[in-house]
């Protein structure tokens, strides 16, 4: 099914790319944005991990899932050898998993994983109000939750989740084998895969045609995108400084988490320029935000008001309120009417003493004080999210 970049004489593709966040990710990265490659990306969108689909046929789809989830896991600890009585499809994913790529550079990796940690509550912040809420705008690219019923699940889980996997991603030796990272990754990619092949079974209203095969590696590839690029215009909009090394380490990184979830490494940027000119190719098939986009927004938003993190209403509200500040300072203000965020008072105030803030406590903080602080307090973070869900009916 050949597709076209149906959307780029439209309002929301043109604003974007012209005036808002998008000719800022030009501005920052040194794109050159037109759409001579589109047909060798757009060929992604009806792209799976075959792999994995069948690794799921062949182990999820013939034992209960726990028994399943138990065998992987020892692959995943061990490695998988040719005596081991596995099905080949395992055998498969496992070589390829467990074959370091010539390009990988464990130097990058370290300066990548440095520069999430040193970001602290920052790279939360950014995760949250620009990464995932921005995402929400894509309509497309949320398909597979709404036919999931992610909704139902609620954002305290789907936050739990994300977050478990970044920062166990983003770690000092995450990503070698048999590490917490690499576990991640495999397991990511096999729920991918279970998410994928049960929406093609049951949601029959599901519209390949338009929305591409559901979680398509072209999908795959925005997502990531939004983990290294958007992560680090992000970051930089909060005031944070990054050396090229940093820089560079954050798309190595996030290119070695996709080639272990089986995205083709040929679609994962190497670097910012490519990966805005990677972006604009990808945004150029995404509608703006529709009804379950703002369901999905509101759901994030109102999820510092269930979260029993904070004890009182009274913080949990105040909690919401920063969210929201850093949504309509880090996202464009026409996707936050999209997705219909509230407008509230004195919204640029936050945002400004965190810049302010971050100025001061880069001069007088050396950078090894600042990594492991950010590393203990998103693990902290962590701890908490993984508590509450663990402790309540947040299923």
């Amino acid at each position: 099914m050949p597709i076209q970049p149906r959307f780029k004489d439209a309002p929301h593709f043109r604003s974007f790319w012209e005036k808002g966040n998008g000719k800022q990710l030009i501005d920052f990265s040194g794109a050159e944005v037109s759409f001579k490659d589109f047909e060798k990306f757009s060929a992604y969108f009806y792209h799976v991990d075959k792999l994995g689909d069948q690794v799921v046929k062949d182990l999820y789809f013939v034992k209960k899932f726990h028994e399943a989830s138990r065998e992987i896991e020892g692959y995943i600890r061990n490695g998988v050898t040719e005596a081991d009585q596995a099905p080949d499809s395992v055998k498969k994913l496992f070589a390829q998993t467990q074959t370091v790529p010539d390009w990988l550079d464990y130097n990058l990796l370290k300066s990548g994983a440095e520069l999430c940690m040193r970001s602290n509550l920052d790279s939360l912040i950014s995760l949250r109000d620009y990464c995932l809420m921005g995402g929400y705008d894509y309509s497309y690219l949320n398909k597979p939750l709404t036919a999931t019923e992610a909704l139902k699940k609620g954002a305290v889980k789907r936050l739990s989740e994300t977050l478990d996997f970044w920062v166990n991603a983003t770690r000092y030796n995450a990503l070698e084998l048999h590490a917490k990272g690499y576990e991640f990754a495999i397991k990511t990619r096999l729920i991918h895969s279970y998410a994928r092949l049960s929406i093609k079974k049951h949601y029959k209203q599901w519209d390949t045609e338009n929305w591409g095969e559901p979680i398509n590696s072209w999908d795959m590839m925005a997502t990531y995108i939004g983990f290294s690029l958007v992560f680090l215009h992000s970051l930089q909009k909060l005031g944070n400084t990054f050396s090229i090394e940093e820089e560079q380490g954050i798309f190595h990184l996030w290119k070695y988490v996709g080639y272990l979830l089986g995205i083709p490494e040929q679609i994962l940027p190497d670097n910012k320029k490519q990966a805005t000119e990677y972006f604009y190719l990808w945004t150029s098939v995404q509608p703006p935000s529709d009804q379950d986009s703002i369901l999905l927004a509101h759901s994030l938003l109102d999820e510092s008001l269930e979260n029993p993190i904070l004890k009182f209403k009274f913080q949990r509200k105040n909690l919401r309120y920063l969210h929201i500040c850093c949504t309509w300072f880090l996202l464009d203000d026409e996707v936050c009417k999209r997705l219909q965020i509230p407008e509230v008072s004195n919204k640029n105030l936050f945002p400004k003493t965190k810049i302010f803030i971050n100025t001061i406590y880069d001069r007088l903080v050396s950078r090894d004080a600042r990594i492991r602080k950010g590393d203990k307090d998103q693990r902290k973070v962590l701890e908490d999210y993984l508590k509450i869900t663990k402790n309540s009916n947040f299923h």
